[in-house]
């Protein structure tokens, strides 16, 4: 069993910061891609950002600029720093990633609870 925990969630101003961890844990081999989505009340879960296993990231375009993704693969985590933060970037973030428990199996797509990020004055 492979779980994704993320922290870092919270309420914050206009224009302030966030920073968003997620730790895997369990038995893991290794992992692909990883990856934050969010999702606004009302709205679709979206992709906000990806980082692949050698460290290419991608971003939506209402986010770039303003949004870092990091990941240290020593500890297993994926980080999502979020800067000038906006109203509209008010969702409950969730951590994603492609895990591989075992050398010989499958990828498994595996989803965190969710952090909920307010932003608003």
């Amino acid at each position: 069993q492979q779980q994704l925990v993320e922290s870092g969630g919270g309420l914050v101003q206009p224009g302030g910061s966030l920073r968003l961890s997620c730790a895997a844990s369990g038995k893991i081999f290794s992992i692909g891609a990883m990856n934050w989505y969010r999702q606004a009340p009302g709205k679709e879960r979206e992709l906000v950002a990806t980082i692949t296993n050698d460290g290419t990231t991608s971003y939506i375009d209402s986010v770039k600029g303003r949004f870092i993704i990091s990941r240290d693969n020593a500890k297993n985590t994926v980080y999502l720093q979020m800067n000038s933060l906006k109203p509209e970037d008010t969702a409950r973030y969730y951590c994603n990633a492609q895990v591989k428990p075992y050398r010989y199996l499958d990828f498994r797509n595996v989803w965190g609870q969710g952090t909920q990020v307010t932003v608003s004055s």
